[in-house]
Formats: structure tokens, sequence, C-alpha cells
């Protein structure tokens, strides 16, 4: 991996995990989330992962949910705009890509694999439900597999990256979606550079075990040498630990609140931006640089905003 010039901070927003019965801070209504990602713009990504929801929380799909997102983002801020193809394990594939369909973003997530993509436990942590439909949700999972075939991943390579110029974060939940990725990289579908996004802590995925990150990174180089960019997070407690890892190795890093709740042990985070803000302390404190949006979109060769349909 090369030494990124500047650290490029991605913010995972709301995602469709996390559910409102964990936190009384997770945003949920289009406003929430606009105003959370504003926030953590401002505080220093330069990228927004961005699912949708309801205003009762439950993951949403519909175009509709990101119009009322995304537009009102861009004109508060500049900032690349990363936008979900995962949804959720119980939306169909039409579905998980009707907001990237709908405005051909900068930027777009992509599951390099099929697993089992667990979060049932978080049915053992809540005593109190809000919302009727969570804990029917969250237990699903226990049952339901994540389905990222061959198929889907070239169909959605092809639909959103030959036909509208959207360039991806590679999400790798283990070694072997690395491969798969050397595999469409080989057949031309993946040119360089790109963004590989390593996935740590998920239940059925690749543990949050720093010796893991570090033989992520070295079986990227083997495969693809200078021709990638590398970030990586890890799910709950360990969110901290692997972004600043990450950083040290020369990396970029994700924070927010799809992926940690959390700002300390027993704290609850009461936003976004306070993650960002804490991951851009320890970066400025190991003396690297933060990227821009724009520095972000050379670094990942992305098309710019002109190039979104908006």
């Amino acid at each position: 991996m090369r030494p990124a010039e500047k650290v490029i901070i991605s913010t995972a927003v709301t995602g469709s995990v996390n559910v409102p019965s964990q936190s009384d801070y997770l945003p949920l209504s289009a406003e929430q989330v606009v105003q959370a990602s504003v926030e953590a713009a401002h505080a220093g990504s330069a990228i927004i992962h961005l699912h949708a929801r309801h205003p009762d929380g439950r993951p949403a799909f519909e175009a509709e949910a990101f119009e009322a997102i995304i537009p009102p983002i861009l004109e508060q801020v500049d900032v690349v705009i990363n936008i979900s193809t995962g949804g959720s394990s119980q939306m169909t594939m039409e579905e998980r890509l009707a907001g990237a369909t709908r405005f051909s973003p900068e930027l777009a997530s992509l599951n390099m694999g099929s697993m089992n993509f667990v979060y049932s436990g978080i049915a053992d942590k809540v005593t109190h439900w809000k919302h009727e439909w969570e804990k029917p949700y969250v237990l699903g999972t226990y049952s339901h597999p994540f389905i990222n075939t061959f198929d889907r991943i070239e169909y959605v390579l092809r639909e959103l990256g030959e036909r509208r110029g959207t360039r991806f974060e590679f999400e790798c939940y283990d070694i072997g979606h690395l491969y798969t990725l050397a595999y469409f990289v080989d057949r031309g579908l993946v040119e360089p550079p790109f963004m590989i996004q390593g996935v740590f802590g998920i239940l059925g995925g690749i543990g949050a075990d720093h010796a893991n990150l570090e033989h992520m990174v070295r079986i990227a180089d083997k495969l693809f040498g200078d021709e990638y960019r590398f970030s990586a997070f890890a799910a709950g407690r360990d969110q901290l630990q692997f972004a600043t890892h990450s950083a040290w190795l020369g990396g970029h890093v994700r924070v927010g609140l799809e992926d940690s709740l959390w700002i300390g042990k027993g704290r609850l985070a009461e936003s976004n931006a306070q993650q960002v803000e804490k991951i851009r302390a320890v970066i400025e404190d190991l003396g690297r640089p933060l990227a821009t949006p724009d520095d972000a979109r050379r670094m990942l060769g992305l098309k710019g905003l002109a190039g979104v349909t908006l």
C-alpha cells in the first residue's frame, strides 16, 4: 500500500444495522440525516456514506428517501456522497440500487461477497423497544444471509460503473473478498485507483484483531501493489482503535454511528461529528494532513459533482 499523502475521513452517518432503541442520537429522519452529514463535513469528513431510513428508523430504499437527503446536504457543504448499494440483507437487488441509480453518485459502496452478516445480538442488550419492527429485524439476521453473488457484483459494476461513471468503495469483510476483487480487476471491470474498505468485527466476517488488519493489507499489497487505496473500520467498541491503526499504516479511516454508537467506554456518541473530531485529533497527532473533498476526488479518480444527477 502506498502511504496516502493525506488522510480521507469517511463518515457513515446512519446505516441499516443499529436500531432506534439502542441510542437516542442515531439519525433517523431525513432532516436528522442531513444535519448529521453537514456537521460531519464541517468537522473534517471528506466523504459521507449514506443509507436512508423511514422516520421510525426502518431502512428505506426508495429513491424519494434519498431525494430528501442528498440535495439538501450538497446545498450546504461540498462533500463526496457515497451511496450504499448494500442497503440491508432483506432488500432485493433492485431496491438496494434505487438510490444510486437515481443519483449516479461519485462513489458507491459495493460488498464483495455473500456472507453471514449477523447482528441478532443487539436483541440481548435492548430492554425496551421503541418500535415493533426492531426486534424481528435484528433477530432475522441469524437465519438470513447477505447475498452478494458474482453476477450481482458484476451487474452493479456495469450498471453504476460503466453506465454512470460511479466509482466504488469495495467493502471487504474477509480475505477472500480481496481475491473476488482481484477477479474483477483481471477482467477489466475495475480500474485503479480503487478504494478498499476493510471491515472488521462483523459476526460472520473477519474478526476485529489487529493482526487481521495487517494481514489484509499484506494480501492487498500482493494482489494490487500501489494501485489501490486502503481504509479500515471496525464495528462497535473497536472503531477508534482500528481507525487509528489504519491511519498509522498510511491508510484512510471511517467512523460514524452506522459502525459504532460509542465515543468511549460506556459513553454513547452524541453525534457523528463527535466521532469525526476525535479521529481527526488522532490523525493530526500522527502528523498526517487531512484530505479535503477535492483531495479525495483526485486520489480516488472520481468524476466530480458535475457528474451527479441532482
